[in-house]
């Protein structure tokens, strides 16, 4: 069955008509949101405030004064100046008195003589020499024996029980004898003393020679003091 239009029906020949009533309600609400207040109007908190005339402060411009000028010092001439004239001759002769020195005298200077004083310069002490100095035809232990024979025991030190080992040093000089008896190593001031005394008492020894000229050698030993 085919349906049929009815012209009355067709809203297409009213559509001008819709769009001039939607621009004129479109009119109506602009000119009612022009007009419309949000509300009641609020007074301002500065409203009451009255402008007040801020005086400006003038500063007075000042002049900078110079200093007053102080007047030159007065200039005294202490010292009087003659004026000589020109024809005026000038005696610049200058006179030495006489001494009693002349030409014919001869000054002699004498100039001291410093004497040399003799340094006596100490023989150089060796260690080790070509030929060693010897006792009673033996060497250093031959010596250390005869001091342990005659080493005297101090009665104090062995009543108190004092021992230990005694180190001493010696020089046999150029002539054999013993010099420079020195202690190295102590024990006890008793012990080293008894030490002493009993190398200082060794007889002469034949010196040691180096480069065939007899020289001073330095020997060093130990000396023991023990009780039995």
């Amino acid at each position: 069955m085919e349906l049929k239009k009815n012209e009355k029906a067709n809203l297409e020949n009213k559509k001008s008509l819709f769009i001039q009533i939607g621009i004129i309600i479109a009119l109506i609400f602009c000119l009612l949101a022009f007009e419309w207040t949000s509300g009641e109007k609020r007074d301002s908190a500065f409203d009451g405030m009255s402008e007040e005339a801020i005086e400006e402060e003038q500063i007075p411009v000042t002049e900078e004064i110079p200093p007053e000028e102080m007047p030159p010092p007065e200039v005294t001439v202490t010292d009087l100046f003659e004026i000589v004239e020109d024809d005026v001759v000038i005696d610049s002769d200058v006179k030495f008195e006489d001494d009693e020195t002349s030409e014919d005298k001869v000054v002699e200077i004498y100039a001291p003589v410093l004497q040399a004083e003799e340094e006596e310069t100490e023989e150089e002490i060796f260690v080790i020499v070509e030929d060693m100095p010897k006792f009673k035809g033996g060497d250093i232990n031959k010596f250390r024996e005869w001091v342990q024979k005659r080493v005297r025991y101090p009665e104090l030190a062995a009543e108190n029980g004092i021992q230990g080992r005694v180190f001493i040093t010696f020089v046999v000089e150029t002539n054999g004898n013993v010099s420079n008896v020195t202690i190295t190593r102590s024990v006890d001031g008793l012990l080293d003393e008894a030490a002493k005394e009993a190398v200082a008492a060794s007889p002469k020894w034949e010196p040691g020679m180096q480069r065939g000229r007899p020289v001073r050698v330095r020997y060093s030993i130990p000396i023991i003091f023990q009780l039995q």
